[in-house]
């Protein structure tokens, strides 16, 4: 118990010796304080719907060893105990090789879990669709949780090349689809808004002509959230019904679900909804609340 205690403590200063870097692939979750708490929901959330999709988490033999669940009957052997709490400490080194692994963000309020061989996006999307269906509320302090499917370095040289390549399965000719551009920066004074949404809006618009811009309800938002020195990006659909991939909110009932359906990535995606004017001006206010969070 102590010993566990005092390798717990060991083990989180120091920013973990892992940050969020250039090349990482993972989900970007907001919450508000307790980020210990969310990294927690995090694990568990993910864990649940990871299995789900993708079948369960194959440890290689060592690990597999290591975590000794099967082996609760020499518990009570402090010997064998001490040695299995060094092998926890020890496989914590070689979370390397987990589907899902925290590291350090950058940024107060903020979590990133980095993500192996899963596709993030397909991964999101079905937790906010299986939320938005069930309206079951699964977590307490997680905010929002977006997916990052491509990270770059935050500087505009670096953003244009590597979106050159990043956008083209949704916007390269022949796809195509509307579109608007989410910007957050954190930690970080060196870019300008104004420049990275107009330049990653050219890109789109050069990969074809026909991809428009639609700022009330886009086939596609292209996510960019930007902490310290990395750009993280992603192209997420539902973004407006899915209330910003805000898991508090999207569990709220409200009459714009009975008009809109999720999209399905087979479904055709030009079916667009044509809401009444009032509803809009009200949603629209909400937003602006909603961003101050």
């Amino acid at each position: 118990g102590h010993f566990a205690a005092a390798a717990g403590r060991a083990k989180r200063p120091r920013g973990g010796g892992r940050q969020l870097e250039a090349g990482m692939r993972g989900i970007l979750i907001t919450c508000n304080m307790n980020e210990r708490k969310c990294v927690g929901e995090a694990y568990s959330l993910l864990g649940e719907y990871g299995d789900l999709l993708y079948g369960p988490e194959q440890f290689s033999d060592h690990e597999e060893r290591l975590s000794g669940s099967e082996r609760e009957e020499d518990e009570d052997d402090v010997e064998a105990a001490l040695k299995k709490e060094v092998g926890q400490i020890r496989a914590s080194t070689e979370q390397k090789l987990r589907r899902f692994q925290s590291v350090e963000s950058g940024a107060n309020n903020v979590v990133f879990i980095r993500t192996r061989g899963i596709e993030p996006e397909n991964l999101v999307h079905h937790i906010l669709k299986d939320m938005h269906a069930t309206k079951k509320k699964k977590t307490r302090v997680i905010l929002r949780m977006l997916p990052i499917s491509g990270t770059c370095k935050a500087f505009m040289e670096d953003m244009k090349k590597y979106t050159e390549t990043f956008f083209e399965p949704w916007f390269k000719v022949p796809n195509k689809g509307t579109f608007q551009i989410v910007y957050k920066a954190r930690n970080n004074s060196h870019v300008s808004r104004e420049e990275v949404i107009k330049e990653l809006a050219g890109i789109v618009g050069s990969l074809n002509p026909e991809n428009k811009v639609d700022l009330n309800n886009p086939q596609y938002t292209i996510v960019v959230e930007i902490i310290k020195n990395v750009c993280c990006l992603s192209v997420v659909r539902d973004y407006v019904l899915f209330r910003k991939y805000n898991l508090q909110e999207v569990v709220k009932s409200s009459k714009e679900d009975a008009q809109q359906n999720p999209s399905s990535l087979t479904e055709d995606q030009n079916l667009k909804v044509v809401k009444p004017e009032t509803e809009e001006e009200e949603k629209s206010s909400k937003e602006v609340k909603q961003e101050n969070k």
